[in-house]
């Protein structure tokens, strides 16, 4: 099979705005042959990192955009200008067999806009990036709306966050304390030559310095250790379980955090309980939970309602709540691509709607925390400050930490180099008011 086939199979649909990169390369990955895996990865994971700057290209070297249902050729074509641009494939190889793909696209017609296309870039790179430096799309690799938006909402730290995002992110482990520490399962790094580094936030958390296969680590089929970012680790401690509580994690997929929360707390009273949508996403829950050796309670169901609910008030919610992942671009490259302006307006409804109906699920004296892998204060910041304003029994909890940026409400993270995505947090309390 045909890698770059494979990468347009991968991308096209994203085009047509549907589905994730994630699961459209996982698919895809299947029929790959192993040694060119990588290549396939990084094929795609590179056409949606620089897709901004990718797109302004095409568009000056085609006289008409792409038709929608000729998506595979617009695939194509990114995925050509990627490899003269960006990686070390010779320049005769990475034209010649991105245009054989055409055949097996079955579109013969398309050989010629392709192979002339590529051409027209390969002799006027220099000239074309020169002309396109002007445009702020370009210059910042991110789409006009984000780039704005950042600017107004966060005036000093915007070029900070959009050169994070273009970065390769870090791996980052959880160390499982309750049957390794983190300095022993450092030793056991260095004893197999994996470069490693303590994370600075969190006391739980290492840094690979090189990207490595996490399965075929020493300690991973026993559960010493999982992949969770760093800034995601700082949930836990913000929970702060304590015996006979009572604790919910709601849109808990994959598990990270409750999974987390059940490692810390095994020998206590602590009762947890994991809320998730759909089925798939909790059978990956429950997947992490068998290498680890633990188990929980696990609802499917609407966060939104309380039809999943057993009417026993919880002592404490974790709200992970569905966001713009505006924190993760560096993971997930292709929301520069999916994600619109517009969608904010929509994701801020949606969680509305989850935080209100949560909040009825809360002893009084109990705490929520709320979290997202956003940036945006209008998903963060002022969603509390709304909640705060509308429920006369809720009542912030300054979150004392040496991390991330204070706000009035909460504390906001950024994505940083070699560290931590970006993420925020926030605690209310009900009262008897």
């Amino acid at each position: 099979m045909n890698v770059r086939l494979l990468a347009v199979k991968t991308l096209a649909p994203l085009l047509c705005n549907s589905g994730a990169l994630k699961y459209s390369l996982q698919k895809n990955l299947i029929d790959c042959p192993d040694n060119l895996k990588p290549l396939l990865q990084q094929l795609c994971y590179g056409s949606m990192r620089y897709y901004p700057q990718l797109q302004c290209i095409l568009n000056k070297l085609v006289s008409k955009p792409i038709r929608a249902k000729d998506a595979d050729i617009q695939a194509l074509l990114l995925i050509g200008i990627y490899q003269l641009y960006k990686l070390r494939i010779a320049d005769h190889a990475a034209i010649s067999e991105t245009v054989d793909v055409c055949k097996s696209l079955k579109k013969p017609w398309a050989t010629s806009l392709v192979n002339a296309t590529l051409r027209n870039f390969q002799r006027q790179q220099s000239q074309l990036i020169e002309q396109l430096c002007s445009d702020n799309s370009f210059k910042y690799n991110h789409p006009q709306w984000f780039i704005e938006k950042l600017k107004h909402n966060w005036p000093e730290q915007w070029e900070s966050i959009l050169a994070a995002n273009d970065l390769h992110p870090p791996l980052t482990l959880r160390t499982n304390l309750s049957k390794v520490s983190r300095e022993t399962l450092l030793e056991k790094l260095q004893s197999q030559d994996i470069e490693a580094k303590k994370t600075e936030h969190s006391e739980f958390g290492i840094v690979l310095q090189n990207p490595t296969d996490v399965t075929a680590i020493e300690g991973f089929s026993t559960g010493e250790f999982s992949v969770q970012d760093e800034a995601a680790q700082l949930a836990a401690g913000l929970v702060n379980p304590q015996p006979g509580e009572k604790i919910l994690d709601a849109c808990s997929a994959p598990g990270g955090k409750l999974l987390h929360m059940l490692e810390l707390n095994q020998e206590k009273t602590t009762s947890f309980q994991g809320l998730e949508l759909e089925q798939h996403r909790a059978d990956k829950i429950t997947e992490n939970f068998q290498r680890i050796g633990l188990a929980c309670t696990l609802h499917i169901g609407d966060a939104t309602n309380r039809l999943w609910w057993g009417e026993k008030l919880f002592d404490k919610i974790l709200l992970d709540a569905p966001c713009s992942a505006t924190g993760v671009i560096r993971r997930n490259p292709d929301i520069k691509l999916l994600r619109k302006s517009e969608d904010i307006h929509s994701i801020v409804k949606v969680q509305k709607a989850i935080l209100q109906n949560l909040w009825g699920l809360l002893h009084n004296g109990g705490r929520l925390i709320y979290a997202t892998c956003s940036i945006f204060p209008q998903e963060n910041e002022k969603i509390i400050a709304s909640f705060l304003r509308e429920n006369t029994n809720a009542k912030h909890i300054e979150i004392n930490r040496n991390w991330g940026l204070s706000r009035k409400h909460g504390r906001q993270l950024f994505p940083e180099a070699d560290a931590n995505d970006g993420f925020y947090y926030a605690i209310i309390e009900k009262t008897d008011a």
